[in-house]
């Protein structure tokens, strides 16, 4: 067998531990058979039956404002963080030390959070999910926009102030524009990584405001059902979506 055979068979088997379970989970989501993988027929009772479950529509909810409200806040600190360390003479630990929340495991963010709460006394809640969201999220939107900057021609912003515009002007008219395939790519990034983040909401949510990935967990305990299954293939298609969307918004955006 040729070198080129061998890594064909490599890939295939790559792909097929990669993308079966989630095949079984989407073709198991329209059994009609509450057994797991004990095919009785074709049903879409189970993703009916999620839109009438109360749990699953109040940590879809949360889930939205959480992601969302991190995405904003996430894309404002995240640029501003770029900048800061991007044009302003900083040694590589400093730049280290702010992109670190990207690199350091979600179990030790997670508990370092959750004490720094219990020490001020803050209440757990959606609003400590968003603040432990943001600061996980904006180190990869940093990341990100950290890279276009470096690519961002500084005369093009000499020439606006050579040209009469403020130092904000230039900002809102020059960088702005020029850092926005990083934003739109950053923006969705960080709404996905909040959207299906679970071990730091874990960690640091309340037991009144669960998110999507809490139900889901808390649903799993009582074993794998068709309607997991279901819930699981409409958050896979839904970050397929955003994917695709990125991918169009970033071009869309180069093309201005």
């Amino acid at each position: 067998m040729t070198g080129v055979g061998k890594l064909g068979w490599v890939l295939g088997a790559v792909c097929f531990f990669l993308y079966a379970p989630i095949a079984i989970v989407i073709v198991m989501s329209f059994n009609a058979s509450k057994i797991p993988f004990q095919w009785t027929g074709f049903s879409t009772q189970w993703y009916s039956e999620l839109f009438t479950n109360d749990s699953v529509l109040e940590g879809l909810r949360n889930s939205l404002i959480v992601g969302v409200s991190t995405m904003i806040l996430s894309v404002v600190l995240g640029v501003l963080l770029a900048i800061g360390i991007t044009r302003h003479s900083t040694s590589p630990a400093v730049q280290a030390l702010a992109l670190a929340p990207a690199i350091v495991p979600d179990l030790a963010l997670a508990i370092g959070l959750l004490a720094l709460f219990s020490a001020i006394s803050f209440p757990l809640g959606l609003t400590t999910v968003i603040l432990s969201h943001t600061i996980f999220c904006m180190a990869f939107v940093a990341a990100i926009a950290r890279g276009r900057i470096l690519q961002i021609d500084p005369a093009l912003e000499e020439a606006a102030l050579d040209l009469g515009d403020t130092p904000r002007g230039v900002f809102f008219r020059v960088t702005v524009p020029s850092l926005m395939p990083a934003i739109v790519a950053g923006a969705l990034l960080s709404f996905t990584l909040s959207f299906d983040e679970f071990v730091i909401t874990f960690f640091t949510n309340g037991p009144s405001t669960p998110t999507l990935p809490i139900v889901i967990y808390s649903m799993v305990r009582f074993g794998v059902t068709p309607e997991i299954n279901a819930l699981a293939s409409l958050v896979l298609l839904f970050s397929v979506v955003i994917v695709l969307i990125s991918q169009r918004s970033v071009k869309l955006s180069q093309s201005i």
